[in-house]
Formats: structure tokens, sequence, C-alpha cells
């Protein structure tokens, strides 16, 4: 029964591991939050989807024609969207900047639609990143912090 359990938990493990994308963005960290965003998306794809139509604006159906006719995953999905924002150009640029350069990754990509490495618009987009990331790209932000204001406060407003 050990070795079974054992051995499911390294498959998935190998598994996990595998399902890695180098996403080339020339930051380790940036692509480390792109990989959990992409976990996260690819677990519940209809959340994500929606949260990327009201976050970007952008119609389901581009969001469908990116996954399934260019074969993004989730997390470059994300990126695309992400950059264009920053870089305040339509996402079809985006698109069009990805396909043409696709091979040479993310960073080569934002820097043809304007985003330079060790800008302020690259620090956003890394940061920008690393928040989604927390929020598990499409999952509804935690309420701890709340919770623990809300204690704080009723106790002082025990003192007598």
């Amino acid at each position: 029964m050990m070795k079974n359990l054992l051995f499911l938990v390294l498959v998935f493990g190998f598994y996990s591991a595998s399902a890695q994308i180098s996403f080339r963005t020339g930051n380790s960290q940036l692509d480390l939050d792109l990989n959990v965003i992409n976990a996260h998306a690819s677990a519940d794809f209809g959340t994500f989807k929606a949260d990327m139509n009201v976050s970007y604006n952008v119609a389901e159906k581009k969001i469908d024609y990116m996954r399934g006719s260019l074969h993004m995953a989730p997390g470059e999905i994300y990126l695309a969207l992400e950059i264009s924002k920053i870089a305040r150009v339509p996402l079809d640029n985006v698109i069009s900047a990805y396909r043409t350069n696709k091979s040479r990754g993310w960073g080569y990509i934002a820097r043809q639609v304007g985003i330079k490495p060790g800008s302020a618009e690259f620090h956003q987009l890394k940061n920008n990143a690393g928040s989604k990331k927390g929020n598990g790209a499409g999952k509804k932000p935690s309420h701890a912090k709340m919770k623990n204001k809300d204690r704080g406060n009723s106790s002082k407003h025990k003192k007598h």
C-alpha cells in the first residue's frame, strides 16, 4: 500500500515538473510566477477566462482563439494581456509579435512592443504577475487579513 502511494506521489511530482513551461522572460522569478498562474488557470480554465475577460476587457472568444488556434498556455494568455495593457498597445500587436517571435521567448516579445528589460514597465509586469499568482489567477483573494483586522478592532472596542 505504501509503495503504491509513494509511486503515485513520484509520478505526480514528475508530471508536475515536466508541465513547467519555459516562458523565457529573462527573469526567473517572473517565469516561476507565470508557471503558478498557468497551473491554477489550467485547473479551472473557465474561471481564468472569466477573470481575464473582466480584468482586461477582452472577449472570451479572443481568449479561446489564443488558446485553441495559437496554442497559448494560460500563463501566456495572461502575459500577452498584461503586456498589451502595460505597453499600451493593442492585443493584436502582441499576438503578432508572439506569432513571429515565439521561439525567441517572451522577453524578446515584450521588447518588440516596447517593454525594455529593467524598465519601470518590466518591473510592473513582474509585480503584477507576482500579485496575480498570489490570488491564484482567477480565484478570489483571501479575506484572512480582513478577519485579523476585525479581531484587532473588536478588542479595542471592548475596553471600558
